[in-house]
């Protein structure tokens, strides 16, 4: 076996109304197995400025990988501790490579269109026009589940745009999420938090910086809305790190990245724990192609999920993959009647 990687930039479409400084485009590294007329390809999907491996020497690691690739999968995703985006690419390329077909990795009835995964609708910040804009879209498209990213408008109006919704949609009838990737300040979280919960939340994604456990761990206690970790959990490797930091705060809920937490087998590690102390979790996408979305979907169909999951982002970019993935009526499925656009993954390989 030989393995090689490859570099692709995806680029992300730029509707109106989106605030000026967001991401135009995202670059990602596939990892590609082969032998004879066999391949495996698996998606790197590092994150500038989120990634904890997002350091010079990341494609230094990944011809280290290829190099190496000789040891087999453990002794690799035990090397990679370091680099969790490499240790996925690492985990779905063998997957890949050993399955029937290159992008079947797990079999389930979501491959046949019967076991689909409901998912949340992710409205993107930017402009009041054009969240509201979004929300619409969201709701004719059949969400029953939203979530919005907040911080970047003024708070007031960040609050008029979840009465508005809350105005025409009962918590009954649509669940809503909110992510403010840790833009509230320590001495203002608990009051805006307590102004939040007058919306009937499902819960707040990460509402302080990452690091600021103890400030953390009052606000989970507090109980007005509830508190899902999600940057909290990035570069905590550790099986009793892990264990320590969620026995120490206490969240309502967190929220996996695979592709930021070391791939299946460190997920499945926070979601043991997290069985064990009552926690809640859902299985979240971070801005992969298709490729990388497509394993955590079949991953994430073998598990015993009770909520929708943040899984919807396929369709954010102007040269993703074309693939079987669909979304239809808030649930993600994939399409038997689709097929993968082969011309663009079979350049990848060359």
């Amino acid at each position: 076996m030989e393995a090689t990687f490859r570099k692709y930039v995806l680029d992300f479409k730029r509707p109106s109304g989106t605030s000026r400084g967001v991401l135009t485009r995202k670059e990602t590294w596939f990892l590609i197995l082969h032998h004879q007329d066999r391949i495996g390809i698996g998606e790197c999907g590092m994150l500038r400025g989120l990634s904890a491996d997002d350091v010079p020497e990341y494609e230094d690691q990944l011809r280290w990988t290829c190099k190496n690739i000789a040891l087999g999968e453990a002794r690799l995703l035990s090397s990679l501790k370091a680099f969790p985006s490499i240790r996925f690419g690492v985990e779905q390329a063998f997957l890949s490579f050993e399955a029937r077909a290159p992008f079947r990795l797990f079999e389930s009835d979501f491959l046949t269109m019967e076991q689909p995964i409901p998912i949340n609708g992710l409205i993107w910040m930017g402009e009041a026009s054009y969240m509201k804009e979004q929300i619409s879209e969201k709701l004719r498209a059949g969400f029953h589940c939203l979530k919005l990213k907040i911080g970047a408008l003024d708070f007031d109006k960040e609050l008029d745009l979840l009465a508005g919704i809350r105005k025409e949609e009962p918590q009954k009838r649509l669940t809503i999420r909110v992510d403010a990737n840790g833009s509230f300040a320590l001495n203002e979280a608990e009051k805006k938090i307590r102004q939040l919960q007058t919306y009937d939340l499902h819960s707040i994604e990460q509402p302080i910086p990452p690091g600021n456990q103890e400030t953390l761990k009052q606000l989970c206690a507090a109980g007005t809305v509830p508190v899902a970790l999600d940057e909290e959990l990035i570069g905590v490797h550790e099986l009793d790190a892990k264990e320590r930091l969620l026995r120490k705060i206490r969240p309502q809920y967190i929220v996996l990245k695979p592709s930021l937490l070391g791939g299946y087998s460190a997920t499945m590690e926070w979601i043991d724990l997290a069985g064990q102390l009552d926690i809640g979790w859902w299985i979240t996408s971070a801005l992969e192609s298709n490729i990388g979305l497509n394993a955590i979907a079949q991953w994430t169909a073998t598990l015993p999920i009770t909520m929708p999951q943040g899984l919807g982002t396929g369709s954010l970019y102007t040269n993703n993959f074309e693939s079987p993935l669909t979304v239809n009526q808030g649930n993600l499925y994939y399409h038997k009647t689709k097929d993968w656009n082969l011309n663009l993954i079979d350049a990848l390989c060359i």
